[in-house]
């Protein structure tokens, strides 16, 4: 492809469009602003607060416009304490170190935390350790969300092929088909053979899921540019999953080769080496998922982090040719990471239900 094509470009346009907007909605106002006020002059602008206010969970859901001062989204707060259940929304913790009292506690937000503290506002560590958190966090929030798309589109398309029986496809159903069929004939059936109709719902759900999160997640402005996929609670959660799907339908065959290893007097090395290859598989899985999606915000939000780290927007033309390139990369990665998980997991259900020939 010449450099004139890649310009000219749908994918280089849009990426263009969202490098922009990400650098300009994607840090608080006090990182744009140029205001001659002894604050702004003694706090320096620190790219690793900012990275990892991104890439963790949160409980409130930061919504900034292009020099506007940023605004939070407050979410429900959800505790169970010794005193009972105790909800209310995260907008009375904010600014951070503001302490609430809700008539049972008195709590502040410690960094993504809240913490329980004392009428001093001292964090009390012994009734924090009787609190637990079922707050609805961004995540949360976000994977609903996921949720949310998943169930539209496919019960839509669900609704069409049924009106449409023996017809082309039409619309939404047209462009998911391809998909759906790449799923089924390039990744259930090569590894599980005639028995792959059982796992296909399973393995639609997981590529879509991941899909659509990292797609999400590639939106700097609300209500993308969260980071469910780089959760590693939610690629732990998914990776249990698939743990206990290849346990629980693994056959006799399956079994018998972790714990009959032949030849017989390998069985001291052997048998250690397969249980502990039951558990790594899944644990291979949520790393790496885990590890290449939270990469990728990690570098494009270090690119942009050079313009405010050299305080000159000289650095803006190179930074916004790297995160361009990145943003094109990582397109590619969240379409190959939801490959990726979904065709190690087929291949994992597709050895324990393999019959022995």
């Amino acid at each position: 492809m010449t450099n004139g094509t890649i310009l000219n470009s749908k994918i280089f346009r849009i990426s263009l469009v969202c490098a922009f907007f990400l650098i300009l909605g994607g840090f608080p106002k006090s990182a744009l602003s140029q205001e001659n006020t002894s604050e702004s002059k003694e706090k320096k602008f620190e790219p690793k607060d900012v990275i990892l206010e991104h890439i963790s969970d949160s409980h409130s859901w930061p919504f900034v416009l292009p020099f506007v001062e940023e605004k939070h989204i407050p979410l429900p707060v959800i505790l169970y304490t010794d005193k009972g259940l105790d909800v209310f929304s995260s907008g009375n913790l904010y600014p951070e170190g503001a302490v609430y009292n809700s008539g049972k506690n008195s709590y502040k937000l410690e960094g993504n935390k809240i913490v329980v503290v004392d009428a001093s506002g001292k964090i009390d560590e012994e009734g924090g350790k009787k609190v637990l958190d079922f707050s609805i966090t961004r995540n949360v929030i976000s994977m609903f969300m996921g949720i949310a798309v998943l169930l539209i589109v496919f019960l839509g398309i669900s609704s069409t092929y049924k009106k449409r029986r023996g017809k082309a496809p039409k619309g939404l159903q047209s462009w998911m088909e391809p998909l759906i069929v790449f799923v089924r004939d390039d990744i259930a059936i090569p590894n599980m053979g005639h028995k792959y109709v059982r796992f296909m719902p399973l393995l639609l759900t997981i590529f879509f899921f991941i899909l659509i999160n990292n797609l999400f997640g590639m939106i700097p402005f609300f209500p993308g540019g969260y980071n469910l996929t780089g959760n590693i609670a939610v690629t732990l959660t998914l990776s249990v999953i698939i743990l206990f799907v290849v346990n629980l339908n693994g056959n006799k065959h399956y079994w018998k080769h972790i714990f009959v290893p032949n030849p017989w007097w390998l069985f001291p090395i052997m048998i250690p080496v397969e249980i502990v290859s039951i558990f790594s598989k899944p644990i291979a899985l949520m790393i790496r998922l885990f590890a290449n999606i939270t990469a990728g915000h990690i570098v494009i939000l270090s690119l942009i982090s050079l313009i405010f780290i050299f305080k000159s927007l000289a650095v803006s033309p190179v930074s916004v040719v790297f995160v361009v390139f990145m943003d094109c990369i990582e397109l590619l990665v969240a379409f190959l990471q939801a490959y990726i998980f979904t065709l190690l997991s087929s291949l994992f259900i597709g050895m324990a239900i393999e019959e022995h020939h």
